[in-house]
C-alpha cells in the first residue's frame, strides 16, 4: 500500500482527518501498551456517527479484528477492517475521564509542566472534536484500538495483555469518514503511572473492492452496510 500522509500522534495527544471513501487508514503501535481510541462521524452530516451496539449485534461480536466492520447509526458501513497483526481491539472499554486521571493518577497542569501535561482520553477526543464543532453531545463509545478487554463469568470486564509493539491494523473507509484519535491510556489499563503511548497514523492507497474485503464475506448483514455506504456515495 502506498503511504500518501504520514503522522505521528505522541502519546497523550490527538488528530483527527477525514478518510476519504476508497483509501485506508493504517494505525501502528510503535512502543507497545498504546491505546488509540478512535470515533467516527460523517464530515457531511456530523449527526451520523459511529454506533456501537449496531456494529457488535450485527457481526454477533464483542471484539473487533480482520472481517469486520464499524457502522453509522444509519446502517452504512464507515471502515473495514482489511488487516490486522493485533487480533483483538475493544469497543467496550470507554474511556478515562478527568475524575478518574485525577483519583488515579493525579494532574499536570499546563502552567507547570507545558507540553507535558496530563489530558484524560475523553479530554483529548473532545479537544480534537471541538475543531470540527462538536462536543460533549457528540461522543460515542469509542473503539480502543491495541487494547483488549475480556468479561467474566460474572460480567465484569478484565484487562487482558497482549503483544502489540510494531503491530498494524489496516482500516478501509467505505465513505467518506471525520476519524478522531487519542492516542491515550485505556481505562482498565493496570500500570500504575498515567504514560499513555504514541501512535503512528499513515494513510495509504487502498481501494480493495467490497466482494474482495472479507468483511463483506462475514455475513448479509454486513453486505447490506456496504450497500448502503456505496449507494450514499453515488
Amino acid at each position: 500500500m502506498k503511504v500518501l500522509h504520514e503522522e505521528l500522534i505522541p502519546g497523550g495527544w490527538h488528530w483527527s482527518h477525514v478518510v476519504k471513501r476508497g483509501t485506508a487508514l493504517r494505525l501502528t503501535d510503535l512502543e507497545g501498551g498504546a491505546c488509540a481510541a478512535i470515533v467516527l462521524f460523517n464530515p457531511l452530516d456530523t449527526s451520523e456517527r459511529y454506533n456501537l451496539p449496531d456494529t457488535l449485534k450485527a457481526q454477533f461480536t464483542a471484539k473487533l479484528t480482520t472481517g469486520h466492520a464499524l457502522y453509522s447509526d444509519m446502517g452504512r458501513v464507515l471502515l473495514s477492517i482489511l488487516e490486522d497483526e493485533v487480533g483483538w481491539h475493544d469497543p467496550l472499554g470507554g474511556l478515562v475521564d478527568d475524575a478518574r486521571l485525577e483519583s488515579r493518577y493525579g494532574v499536570k497542569n499546563y502552567q507547570q509542566y507545558r507540553n507535558a501535561f496530563t489530558r484524560s482520553g475523553k479530554r483529548a477526543l473532545l479537544t480534537e472534536m471541538a475543531r470540527h464543532e462538536l462536543g460533549v453531545r457528540d461522543l460515542t463509545t469509542p473503539v480502543n484500538f491495541f487494547a483488549k478487554v475480556v468479561v467474566d463469568e460474572a460480567g465484569r470486564l478484565l484487562w487482558s495483555p497482549q503483544e502489540t509493539k510494531g503491530r498494524s491494523v489496516v482500516l478501509q473507509a467505505e465513505m467518506d469518514v471525520l476519524v478522531v484519535i487519542a492516542a491515550t491510556q485505556h481505562r482498565l489499563d493496570p500500570r500504575p503511572d498515567w504514560d499513555p503511548r504514541a501512535v503512528k497514523a499513515e494513510l495509504v492507497e487502498s481501494n480493495v473492492p467490497a466482494e474482495a474485503n472479507p468483511a463483506w464475506a462475514h455475513s448479509d448483514q454486513n453486505k447490506r452496510g456496504f450497500h448502503n455506504a456505496a449507494l450514499y456515495a453515488l
